[in-house]
């Protein structure tokens, strides 16, 4: 039943990532959601994230931030990341990670996103085929819808671990 939310993987941190490994494996674009994600709603890149993006360079990745915010948002947090970007994206519609693969040169198969929210960001990515993983959000505060979102996600994030334990 909810098994068409379930992430492929999950990670503590998009900064826990073994991306090598993912390079290994064939990947060669990472599309990333970015408030939650990669920093604290709403701020600007920090050096975590700029030194992620300069180490996904050094490996070969292209990569893309896909968000639902809007364009100032996306800019400011991109000033010095300089990745693709694609702002009010409408998550979890195709239209975004489509047009993300396609500035990266990418395809279903070498794609991975990155995102803390199910409903959004995984079931997103999921509906196409691409591999997504699942990442803890950095900031506990958060807007009261995406609060209302959490919620569910923690009971469809209980059969998804109850799924795991058997497999």
């Amino acid at each position: 039943m909810f098994k068409c939310f379930f992430p492929d993987a999950r990670k503590e941190s998009a900064y826990q990532i073994d991306f090598e490994d993912l390079y290994q494996k064939g990947y060669r674009g990472v599309i990333f959601d970015i408030d939650n994600t990669l920093t604290k709603h709403g701020a600007d890149a920090d050096q975590r994230a700029r030194e992620l993006f300069l180490r996904l360079k050094g490996i070969g990745f292209q990569s893309c931030l896909l968000s639902n915010n809007k364009k100032e948002r996306v800019l400011r947090f991109n000033r010095d990341i300089q990745a693709n970007y694609i702002f009010k994206a409408g998550k979890p519609a195709g239209k975004g990670y489509k047009k993300a693969m396609k500035l990266m040169g990418t395809g279903l198969a070498d794609t991975v996103f990155v995102g803390d929210q199910l409903f959004t960001d995984v079931w997103g990515a999921k509906r196409l085929g691409i591999y997504n993983i699942l990442v803890e959000p950095i900031d506990k505060k958060e807007e009261i819808q995406i609060v209302l979102k959490r919620y569910l996600e923690r009971i469809v994030l209980y059969f998804y671990e109850k799924e795991e334990k058997k497999g």
